[in-house]
């Protein structure tokens, strides 16, 4: 995909299409703070990607196909959702990068922020974190919609990154002669700001069914990292 050829402004966010910024902080995967080469700074949102959010309890598996609404799932972009912050903080913070706005999408998004795709070198960095599995296509408005589509779509095919998801709580056959000992140690629904504690719980089972199930301890239940959750519960 041909790369935007007019000369950065020096002019501020107000004024101006295509600029050289120094990203002088990273917020998450698609949010980034800059300071033009006037002084100003602005806040800039990636242009037609979506990165997983960072709080657990305001994950959206809905909005990533083939990504369940179950607590793995949601666990799983949490984590990938941490991922792509650090991807983009050791990619871009503190480096000089071009910025461009697209006259097929708003300059602004519904929080006041500049909608941009960001170029590292000739790179588009938006397109990267699709194509590595950072991030969905956002769907919106946009000049290179198609080139995205395309990225997101070989990712998907291909499992990279968050697309690599198997969900643990899959049902699978009981071997002959034994009984699954699900009902004695049911998971209690998860709570409305989406994270667990061990207050939760009945059962130390019950626990360590979530902690097994999830990537990483998002809920924070195994305290001394030994792979034991709640030991304190029966």
């Amino acid at each position: 995909m041909p790369t935007p050829t007019a000369s950065p402004t020096q002019s501020g966010p107000a004024t101006g299409t295509e600029w050289t910024v120094t990203v002088t902080r990273v917020i998450d995967g698609d949010t980034m703070e800059v300071r033009f080469p006037n002084g100003e700074t602005d806040t800039v949102r990636l242009l037609g990607v979506d990165t997983p959010e960072t709080t657990l309890g305001r994950v959206s598996p809905d909005e990533f196909e083939g990504i369940p609404d179950t607590t793995a799932g949601r666990d799983h972009l949490y984590n990938w959702g941490q991922k792509a912050t650090q991807f983009a903080d050791a990619e871009l913070e503190g480096t000089v990068v071009r910025i461009t706005v697209d006259a097929q999408a708003d300059r602004r998004g519904y929080y006041g922020r500049l909608l941009v795709y960001i170029y590292v070198d000739s790179e588009n960095f938006n397109k990267r974190l699709l194509t590595d599995g950072y991030a969905r296509m956002y769907d919106s408005s946009f000049s290179q919609r198609s080139a995205f589509r395309s990225a997101e779509s070989t990712a998907q095919r291909t499992s990279t990154g968050l697309w690599d998801f198997e969900d643990p709580s899959t049902p699978t056959d009981t071997p002959a002669g034994e009984e699954s000992d699900s009902s004695s140690s049911d998971i209690p629904p998860l709570p409305a700001d989406g994270d667990y504690d061990c207050s939760h719980f009945d059962t130390q089972n019950q626990a360590q069914q979530v902690l097994d199930g999830s990537s990483g301890d998002p809920h924070r239940l195994d305290g001394d990292g030994d792979g034991v959750a709640c030991e304190s519960l029966p």
